[in-house]
């Protein structure tokens, strides 16, 4: 079992999101003392006489005074069973693009409904953009269970009507887990509750716990963006050319046969460097200098990989965006793609179809993507980029959509159509 699990919260606005969060750090003893003090002193304040903990989480004052989650902020906590990191993510419709982030690297989301008013619009949206992100596992938290009398029925209905729409996203029942809780007094949340005997899986925090992940992808083919080129042109290193970056998928090792994209020069690797000294081996999220066999012409941009399992070079790109802008897209617009470590123009060249989360069909050659919307695009590069689908390795299946004029990100993008 892995002794990390990278998990992000999703959910509507006003679903206790930041309470459940403040909850897990309050139990797993994950709160400062002073932290905790200046909790209850606000609290106070407030007029509430136990501390309200989703103030250890609304951390910007803007936040706090509106009692809504704005920003993405990642949280650690520990158990002697495993170490987490997450990722707390806005509820608001505005800040759709925020759950992107923090999902993006999720192995695990925890998906919150308020009891009272099950699954919503917002629900829905937010498990259609986890399934396009590709995370594998979803828990829905039933919130606020003590607000419907820890109501059996209730739970039930909403647990039911969620699962079904995860499967109808591609989900299996087993990646799908839902579980009463009150974030609030804290049912269920790191301790099973006596207040729902009619309740027999685990708790929260057991299941996040024991839940299986799949390790980073250490197996799949070598996926290396260059980000630096080191050249210290010293007396003590006078021909050193060494490759800096972070392996994004795959293993290294000296003596592997590697290809240069987009060039498609090959050569082999010579030598593992780190600021601790050389390696025999590196695996994805490692970051490491790269020295090769031959002289080549490598800048930031290119791609190393494995040369039996080369990604495509392609100057066309079909893929699926989530559209993040208030600005719309329409086609002929041009653009930036944000590959990698590489950047490079784009043009708008067909909207294929938009994806409608709520009733999960597909609407054809629609005018515009607007915000919020997640559709199938091709686009026209400029330059070829070496791509992989996203579902084959997802650090090199994605890319950012941005605006030429300003810089803005106006979407986020994954190669092949992951919806149809």
């Amino acid at each position: 079992m892995s002794s990390l699990l990278r998990l992000a919260t999703a959910g509507s606005v006003d679903d206790g999101k930041s309470t459940l969060v403040g909850r897990l750090l309050y139990d797993t003893k994950s709160v400062l003392a002073d932290q905790l003090d200046a909790v209850t002193r606000a609290s106070v304040d407030k007029g509430l006489s136990t501390p309200d903990l989703s103030l250890l989480v609304d951390g910007l004052r803007s936040e706090r005074e509106q009692g809504i989650t704005i920003d993405v902020a990642y949280r650690y906590f520990a158990t002697p069973k495993r170490s987490f990191v997450l990722a707390d993510t806005p509820g608001h419709v505005q800040y759709t693009r925020n759950t992107v982030t923090g999902a993006s690297t999720a192995q695990l989301a925890v998906l919150l409904v308020d009891a009272r008013n099950g699954v919503v619009e917002q629900t829905r949206r937010h498990a259609a953009v986890l399934a396009l992100l590709g995370v594998p596992q979803l828990v829905l938290a039933v919130n606020k269970i003590d607000l419907v009398d820890y109501d059996e029925n209730t739970f039930g209905v909403i647990a039911k009507e969620f699962t079904a729409h995860a499967e109808s996203l591609g989900y299996d029942s087993a990646s799908v887990v839902s579980i009463p809780v009150s974030a609030l007094v804290g049912d269920n949340v790191a301790t099973r509750s006596e207040k729902t005997p009619w309740y027999d899986g685990p708790s929260l925090l057991e299941h996040l716990e024991n839940v299986p992940v799949a390790p980073d992808p250490h197996d799949s083919a070598l996926r290396f963006p260059v980000q630096y080129v080191i050249r210290p042109r010293t007396a003590e290193y006078p021909d050193y050319r060494g490759y800096a970056g972070q392996i994004a998928a795959g293993t290294v090792r000296p003596g592997d046969e590697i290809v240069v994209q987009p060039q498609g020069i090959r050569s082999r690797v010579e030598r593992i460097d780190t600021a601790d000294g050389p390696l025999e081996e590196a695996g994805a999220g490692t970051s490491v200098t790269l020295l090769l066999a031959d002289d080549i012409d490598i800048s930031r941009g290119d791609l190393i990989a494995a040369a039996d399992a080369p990604p495509e070079v392609t100057d066309e790109i079909t893929g699926t965006l989530c559209w993040l802008s208030s600005k719309p897209l329409k086609t002929g617009a041009r653009v930036l793609i944000k590959h990698g470590t590489r950047t490079v123009q784009g043009l708008t060249t067909e909207l294929h179809a938009r994806f409608d989360e709520q009733t999960l069909s597909s609407v054809d050659s629609p005018g515009s993507l607007e915000l919020n919307d997640i559709g199938s695009v091709s686009l026209q590069l400029a330059e070829p980029l070496p791509v992989d689908d996203y579902g084959v390795s997802p650090r090199t299946g994605a890319f950012l959509v941005i605006d030429p004029k300003d810089g803005d990100t106006l979407a986020a993008g994954l190669v092949g159509e992951r919806f149809s």
